[in-house]
């Protein structure tokens, strides 16, 4: 890699995407030099999460930029004559369409490798959707607390005896991008290799099943049950959960022997380690109801930043229970770069988290999320070297929203 080439400054994505399991996939790339072209469509304004609140303003919002940073956007009427023009042309120069629609729609707007290929063979088509594009469900819209609920994961999540709970964050949509930001780079790799394109049907209940791993793996071979835990405790690992200090909760985490052994030294009970009732993780885990509140009692004793200091200094694993703004001004977060900055027309500077990817040692660069249509001279004329006859054809065709 050169000396100020990012990883994928030679990829270029077509992103008929919106809101923000989609734009969370197609970011990642983008942070890493992916050329993402944003097609919005004119008669609805656009991206929706242009307009979600709070901290918005017309077609801006924050919302839009944490998910849509270093992109590009055009407005394109996709359904019209001169809109598919259009994109059939960025099809030809570009190595994948990305959308993240109902799996029925991608049938429907003629954005499948089948309905590609013969502008490009080596084209990719990546949907992402709620539930694919087979099977019962492909017609239907799916949301992250949707599929939270479906999959599971809120049955496992919150205290036993309080209601089905869902992830603070919307881990359904966030985990649907980066697998279909993965499926995107594995599929761009093979048709470069072989020059023949190909789909990828990503849904976020198959990325939500998927990640239910070994309670799920317990569950289709066992009789094991899973349930929720109380103090968010792990499934099988004791102790490995929060605990209430004096003053704050902690986590506390032993999923090897050897931490457990600290652990009992930390807190000032060395002989735990031995005894037969606590010896190893089958047995901890018998007798858990034993072992549990005593050790709730003892963290009761100190302070949230006393014991895991303590912790800390014996390598046992260990954190606080941050909120949001404790845990963007954790001198971590500072020293790794996860706090970054860009300038906005309409908000001034604007802070936001970075993304996790690292490849090399290359300093990232960060641009702002574009505003609606910004790219549209860029993409006609630099990238299609259209002539303003041409552009002004495609437009009385409707690709640009209903001829004025």
């Amino acid at each position: 890699m050169g000396d100020s080439v990012r990883p994928l400054e030679d990829v270029r994505i077509l992103a008929i995407e919106q809101y923000g399991a989609g734009p969370f996939g197609s970011v990642q790339l983008a942070d890493l030099g992916a050329e993402i072209i944003k097609i919005e469509d004119p008669s609805s304004g656009g991206d929706v999460g242009r307009y979600v609140p709070p901290y918005q303003q017309e077609g801006d919002s924050l919302f839009f930029e944490a998910f849509n940073r270093g992109k590009r956007s055009i407005d394109l009427d996709m359904s019209s004559p001169g809109g598919r023009t259009v994109f059939e042309d960025l099809v030809r120069v570009s190595d994948v369409v990305y959308s993240n629609l109902r799996g029925d729609v991608p049938a429907k707007l003629g954005i499948r490798y089948a309905d590609l290929h013969h502008l490009k063979p080596s084209i990719v088509c990546c949907s992402l959707s709620g539930f694919g594009m087979t099977g019962p469900r492909a017609s239907e819209p799916g949301y992250d607390y949707v599929l939270q609920g479906m999959a599971g994961w809120m049955d496992l999540t919150g205290e036993p005896d309080g209601p089905p709970t869902k992830s603070g964050l919307s881990l359904v949509d966030y985990s649907g991008g980066l697998v279909a930001a993965i499926s995107m780079l594995a599929a761009v790799h093979a048709a470069r290799r072989d020059g023949v394109g190909t789909d990828c049907d990503v849904s976020l209940y198959d990325t939500a099943l998927s990640m239910l791993t070994y309670p799920a793996i317990w569950q289709l071979n066992g009789d094991f049950t899973p349930r929720r835990t109380a103090s968010s405790a792990h499934p099988s690992l004791v102790p490995f959960q929060a605990f209430k200090a004096a003053d704050a909760w902690i986590v506390v985490a032993c999923p090897k022997e050897k931490f457990w052994r600290r652990l009992t030294q930390v807190i000032g009970q060395p002989e735990l380690a031995d005894d037969p009732r606590y010896v190893d993780f089958s047995a901890r885990r018998e007798n858990a109801t034993i072992l549990l509140p005593l050790l709730e009692k003892i963290f009761t004793g100190r302070k949230a930043g006393d014991w895991l200091a303590r912790l800390r200094a014996v390598g046992v694993p260990c954190g606080p229970v941050n909120s949001v703004t404790d845990a963007l001004a954790d001198p971590h977060a500072r020293a790794r770069g996860m706090v970054v900055e860009t300038q906005h027309p309409r908000f001034g500077t604007v802070r936001q988290v970075a993304g996790a990817v690292r490849v090399g040692d290359l300093p990232l660069t960060w641009r702002r999320a574009p505003a609606r249509n910004e790219d549209r001279d860029y993409v006609l004329r630099e990238l299609l070297s259209y002539e303003p006859g041409v552009v002004d054809d495609v437009a009385r065709a409707g690709a640009f929203g209903q001829p004025q």
